[in-house]
């Protein structure tokens, strides 16, 4: 695990960064004590990053969540009663993962899964803008159109405008600038500029200019405009900011309802959150999916005991973790240890940092996410791919997470429906039985995004040294998402010594490359 420290360390500061404003951000948004969003993002690092199968993913308290905890705060009759349903919502997860629920996962279109990264780093980049330029009305990690303050994402940019602070405006540049050069110019000279990384550079001279313009009412920043960490006065005082469920309501049975709802929207944007990373993940890695459900329940138990909001996995965080080169998953579980360390050591310090400087940083995160070459890619791969990839991004944008890759979802079904009927019998393997390391895999005439999972797992399997035969010569139809499947286990091939021969109709291909340029050639004439 500490073979990848010099990547790990440098990313879970970034994480860090990231993560400390929207704990608290999703707090004040749930009705919430402040310190349960810490809470949150503290076991979302240590406890569920030990025990996840992700080496990449970041798990914390989630905006998508935060409405649900607002309502039933209020209808349980307190944080406590409320903190009852936390905890079996997470037992109810464990059950999840015990009955491979996970599989859902792998049953997400790539079009639509795009979609929803693109259609995130979009809202990031238009939710943050209000922060940059020093209007906080809104409450950090917010994705939903329609907002809290009584604004929605657009109009809240226009009443930004009348609202401009110059000293927090004036930092964000600075910051954004020192992001730039850090990632475009520096890193590429030294490898010093590696490990430290811009953000926490960009954070450093931002409690600095806080520091030095304190009082100046022009330039200054007001600390309404900066991060608000509960600073206790003494050990007691810490430990008096933890809560604890009142087991005397756990009969109710509203009780068990929000433990359900809390359960299966943790663990539907958890399992998105999963599908989404493992696409961005540059080493291609693939992550158990019931064993994320496992540790996700057992992470939403713990926070629930101790006074902590729902947890899963987000995919700001993730981002963040994959962009600044996180490897393992030892960069979750530091970017913990940095929440729980900084709130009880430094909380002071921490509540100098202005919130535009952690705008500029999401700012990258978000143009990460939604490049607009991704755009031109999607459009080139056709309409049955674009199609939904558009309405995904467009759901998220005007609605929220779930209603986005809702929209996307149906349409993307819609048109494999239109598309084609597949065979019942897509795909066949055969030589597994025989010990000469050869394996046949022959796919069916028609195969979609449907058979993913099914696909995904069997490729997973092959064990080292393996010699595989891929026959797609009677395959009228390859899904897009199939193709992907392929490109990314040709990685995973060279690292695990595997051999792969694929045979068409039009003959033999040895080469890896090649084969995948073969079958995007043979999917444009078969369109």
């Amino acid at each position: 695990m500490f073979k990848y420290i010099k990547n790990d360390l440098p990313s879970s500061i970034v994480v860090f960064f990231v993560a400390l404003p929207l704990c608290l951000g999703i707090a004040l948004a749930s009705g919430a004590p402040l310190f349960s969003g810490l809470i949150a993002g503290i076991i979302g690092g240590i406890v569920v990053g030990a025990l996840s199968g992700s080496k990449i993913g970041v798990s914390g308290p989630a905006a998508g969540l935060a409405a649900i905890v607002l309502t039933a705060i209020g209808s349980l009759g307190g944080y406590e009663n409320f903190l009852v349903a936390v905890v079996l919502g997470g037992i109810i997860q464990l059950l999840f993962g015990v009955l491979r629920a996970g599989v859902i996962a792998y049953y997400f279109p790539s079009s639509v899964i795009k979609g929803m990264l693109t259609g995130i780093g979009i809202i990031i980049i238009l939710k943050q803008i209000p922060h940059f330029f020093g209007y906080d009305a809104d409450f950090e990690g917010d994705l939903a159109f329609v907002q809290n303050d009584g604004e929605n994402t657009f109009t809240e940019l226009l009443k930004t405008v009348d609202n401009i602070s110059i000293g927090a405006t004036i930092i964000g540049l600075v910051s954004l600038g020192i992001l730039l050069i850090w990632s475009n110019v520096l890193a590429k000279k030294s490898k010093i500029f590696e490990l430290i990384q811009g953000p926490l550079v960009a954070v450093v001279v931002g409690i600095l200019y806080f520091t030095f313009t304190l009082g100046n009412t022009k330039y200054g920043i007001s600390t309404e405009h900066l991060v608000k960490v509960p600073v206790p006065e003494n050990m007691d005082s810490f430990l008096s900011q933890f809560s604890f469920p009142n087991f005397g309501v756990i009969l109710k049975p509203e009780i068990w309802v929000t433990a359900f709802t809390i359960a299966l929207v943790a663990s539907l944007e958890t399992l998105l959150c999963v599908e989404a990373t493992d696409k961005i993940d540059p080493h291609k890695n693939v992550t158990p999916t019931n064993r994320e459900l496992l540790a996700q329940g057992t992470g939403n138990i713990i926070s629930g005991l101790i006074g902590g909001l729902p947890i899963t996995q987000v995919i700001v965080r993730s981002s963040a973790n994959i962009q600044s080169g996180g490897r393992t998953k030892l960069s979750a579980i530091i970017h913990g240890f940095f929440l729980l360390i900084s709130i009880i050591l430094i909380p002071t310090l921490l509540n100098k940092i202005p919130l535009s400087v952690l705008a500029a940083v999401l700012f990258v995160v978000g143009y990460k996410l939604a490049k607009p070459s991704l755009f031109k890619k999607m459009w080139n791969l056709g309409w049955k791919q674009f199609t939904p990839f558009i309405i995904t991004i467009i759901g998220i944008v005007f609605t929220d997470l779930l209603k986005g890759i809702a929209m996307g979802l149906v349409v993307g079904v819609i048109i494999i429906l239109i598309k084609s009927f597949q065979n019942s019998h897509f795909l066949h393997k055969e030589g597994e039985d025989v010990d000469d390391g050869k394996i046949k895999m022959t796919f069916a005439e028609e195969v979609t995004f449907f058979n993913k999972g099914a696909i995904l797992t069997e490729l997973d399997k092959l064990p080292k040294n393996t010699y595989l035969e891929l026959d797609v010569s009677k395959t009228t139809y390859l899904d897009h998402d199939i193709i992907e499947i392929l490109e990314d286990f040709k990685i995973k091939a060279k690292e695990r010594f595997i051999t792969i021969k694929l045979i068409s109709e039009k003959g033999v291909v040895e080469n890896p490359e090649s084969f995948i340029n073969y079958l995007h050639q043979d999917k444009k004439s078969k369109k």
